[in-house]
């Protein structure tokens, strides 16, 4: 007679457990449940979008409220009946008192700038508050990710009363704010980023507990923003190919070229970060150790188009597709960074060489939707 040997619990697989398979059904279950809901930067809380449910301790207070009940009955003690009820109709009193503290206030989203890949992306929330009644304990989190970076509270907008509460930051990864009557409140939210391109906002996620803890209000949003992720730059930093400008593809020992190489120039320049140690004057460069404070100075070249610097992709060796993204990102902080003309090739894309600002935002977005 054979006899089976149940496995231990141990050896069951993670994935198979009953706790397990409920919560990917429940995961499961809100995924399909918010992909159905309309998105949008703005929201307003009504009766229509707020859900309630009691906490664990209101489960339990009204376990309590249960046994006075049935000591009340059995003993027949009138002031037990006072006490199970006055707790009983304070419970029920603090539901509506919560869901009215979220009825009413309208959310507003607004994606923040551009982040490189690893870094959190500040995203503002604005509660506007119309009411003449103060919002208090108002708890914000993303569905994705509970744990996000440490959000910074920032003033509202100028056409608003400011207010003058803060966010706190919860230990269990909750936003909680305070919003006075007839105003505004801006909070911003760290989103962590992975990967470069195009981040779609995640569910957001608003809740109160106020003002007893026995009934949670809440409420799920589906923001329509998204955030733009720019490669992650290489660490360390190669140096730039400052080997190849657009004159050296085109004329390799043309005079330019030796031009550059030679001592001849129309002037100098302040010395900038990433020019050649012979292009420096020395001799002004002694007299400002004689003089602190004095910058130092370069040569200025009679040819600027030899120093229009190229940053192409097949300069990155053998390195994978992302890898090379890296490569080029770290030299466009470079090249930008040493006041450099630079142009970018990309596969099917190239951006004519320029400095400043906008040129480095430019490349920098072809490489992040390349």
């Amino acid at each position: 007679m054979s006899t089976r040997v149940m496995p231990s619990a141990d050896r069951i697989p993670a994935a198979a457990r009953p706790g397990h398979v409920l919560l990917r059904g429940w995961r499961a279950l809100q995924h399909w449940w918010l992909a159905r809901q309309p998105g949008g930067d703005t929201v307003t809380l009504t009766h229509r979008n707020l859900y309630i449910l009691p906490t664990r301790p209101g489960l339990m207070l009204a376990a309590t409220l249960l046994v006075l009940l049935i000591g009340s009955i059995n003993y027949q003690l009138n002031l037990g009946y006072l006490l199970t009820f006055l707790l009983a109709g304070s419970a029920v009193v603090g539901m509506h008192v919560g869901h009215n503290n979220l009825r009413g206030l309208s959310l507003q989203v607004r994606p923040g700038d551009a982040v490189f890949a690893g870094q959190a992306a500040r995203v503002d929330v604005v509660l506007h508050n119309p009411g003449q009644r103060a919002r208090y304990a108002v708890a914000l989190r993303w569905r994705e990710d509970p744990d996000a970076p440490p959000p910074v509270h920032r003033p509202a907008d100028k056409a608003a009363p400011e207010s003058r509460q803060e966010a706190h930051l919860g230990p269990d990864g909750w936003v909680w704010a305070n919003v006075d009557a007839r105003s505004s409140e801006t909070v911003q939210l760290g989103l962590p980023t992975h990967e470069r391109g195009r981040l779609a906002l995640p569910a957001l996620n608003t809740e109160t507990r106020f003002p007893l803890g026995t009934f949670r209000v809440w409420s799920w949003w589906r923001p329509a923003g998204e955030v733009l992720v720019y490669p992650a730059p290489e660490i360390p930093a190669p140096p730039l190919p400052l080997g190849l400008t657009q004159e050296s593809e085109e004329q390799p020992h043309s005079a330019p070229a030796a031009t550059r190489q030679s001592d001849e120039y129309d002037g100098i320049r302040p010395y900038r970060r990433g020019d050649p140690l012979k292009w420096v004057v020395w001799k002004k460069a002694a007299k400002s150790w004689a003089q602190p404070g004095s910058p130092w100075v370069s040569r200025d070249f009679s040819s600027p188009q030899s120093a229009e610097l190229w940053l192409d992709a097949s300069l990155c060796g053998g390195l994978g597709p992302e890898a090379k993204l890296s490569r080029l990102c770290a030299w466009v902080l470079q090249a930008e960074e040493a006041g450099l003309d630079y142009g970018l090739r990309l596969p099917g894309l190239q951006i004519s060489p320029d400095h400043g600002p906008q040129h480095q935002k430019r490349c920098l977005e072809a490489l992040a939707l390349c």
